[in-house]
């Protein structure tokens, strides 16, 4: 038996941070996928994780897992494959350290991914944004903090990684307002923002104060803000905009809606996809076409180009009343006659029909 906990160690600390050089946030989901399967695992054989065996991770047993994150934890299908990939992953590397493990690896990399529904992106109308960035009182400190994250948020269409990791020196005022953003994959890219968005970075930089965090946004301890807790006040400045805009109330604002609404904005104003996905980061061009998707202003030019098929001309004229009340009504007698009218037949002592 090969004991599990030295492999994940490895795996985690030497293979992802340091072999691969995965960001932060890859190596936290990744933890935070194996702490979910130990946790199952060690519930499901009776015994601590850290006496967890290599050989008992069995492919039944990773798809035992992956069914308890559909059923028990109402996790979605893009949240089960997640799951699926840092498993794969960490077979991918113990094919290498452990040879005799091998077909018990194939197994676990054989099992498929689930497929995902495409739907249309959830976005924020121009007049339940601007509702949303007025939530925020700009007479307390934390109302300043509040507006500016907002801002440029959509402004800069941030991911909540890159919002909350933002660095003070990311941000420079001249000659104009400019930001820089650490993306994902490590892509860094520079945004000009608008003249308001600025505005209200100044303000905030104003009451922030002198701190040993270099991030740009900090809680109330003083500390880096988190992704949770940005998504708690993006919660509560919600709930205060619906007064304003009730159409937010039917929507589930998240971080990241911010993020699609500020494409859809770009989109819209600009009908050029490219300058979509340079402004989000996107990698590819095709990541950003899911946009053009639930934009269907982009569809018009479509529609005036194509020569719609001719109607043939008439005019329902409904029946007269009289004349279909008695029709209804000599239906129904004639069904009636029928069920009454049929016959019963019986047999007679030798099998006849003795009707």
């Amino acid at each position: 038996m090969t004991p599990l906990a030295p492999h994940l160690t490895a795996f985690l600390r030497q293979r992802l941070a340091v072999e691969r050089g995965a960001s932060q946030h890859t190596c936290d989901s990744y933890a935070y996928a194996f702490q979910l399967l130990l946790e199952f695992a060690s519930a499901r054989l009776r015994t601590t994780p850290s006496m967890l065996q290599l050989e008992q991770l069995d492919a039944p047993l990773v798809l035992a897992f992956l069914e308890h994150l559909e059923r028990e934890r109402a996790n979605s299908a893009s949240s089960r494959n997640a799951r699926l990939a840092a498993i794969r992953s960490f077979m991918r590397f113990i094919e290498y350290r452990v040879p005799s493990a091998l077909e018990q690896v194939r197994r676990i990399l054989a099992i498929p991914a689930k497929k995902t529904d495409s739907r249309l992106v959830a976005y924020l109308t121009r007049d339940e944004m601007q509702a949303l960035l007025d939530a925020p009182d700009p007479s307390t400190r934390y109302g300043v903090r509040d507006r500016a994250m907002l801002h440029l948020a959509f402004a800069a269409g941030l991911r909540v990684s890159e919002l909350v990791g933002m660095r003070s020196e990311d941000l420079v005022f001249q000659p104009y307002a400019v930001v820089l953003v650490r993306g994902k994959g490590r892509r860094e890219r520079t945004l000009p923002i608008w003249k308001e968005t600025s505005t209200t970075l100044r303000a905030w930089l104003a009451v922030r104060g002198e701190t040993a965090a270099p991030e740009l946004f900090l809680n109330a301890r003083g500390q880096a803000m988190t992704r949770a807790g940005f998504s708690y006040l993006l919660r509560k400045h919600v709930a205060c905009a619906v007064a304003k805009c009730p159409s937010l109330d039917a929507k589930r604002v998240s971080p990241h809606v911010l993020r699609h609404s500020c494409a859809m904005n770009i989109l819209q104003a600009t009908h050029d996809l490219r300058k979509v996905a340079l402004w989000l980061g996107h990698a590819r061009i095709q990541t950003s076409e899911i946009y053009t998707r639930a934009d269907p202003t982009e569809k018009l030019d479509v529609l005036g180009a194509m020569i719609p098929p001719a109607l043939r001309r008439g005019r329902f004229r409904p029946p007269d009343k009289l004349l279909a009340a008695l029709s209804t009504a000599a239906t129904q007698a004639h069904y009636a006659k029928s069920a009454t009218a049929a016959p019963t037949e019986t047999l007679g002592p030798n099998g006849a029909n003795s009707t």
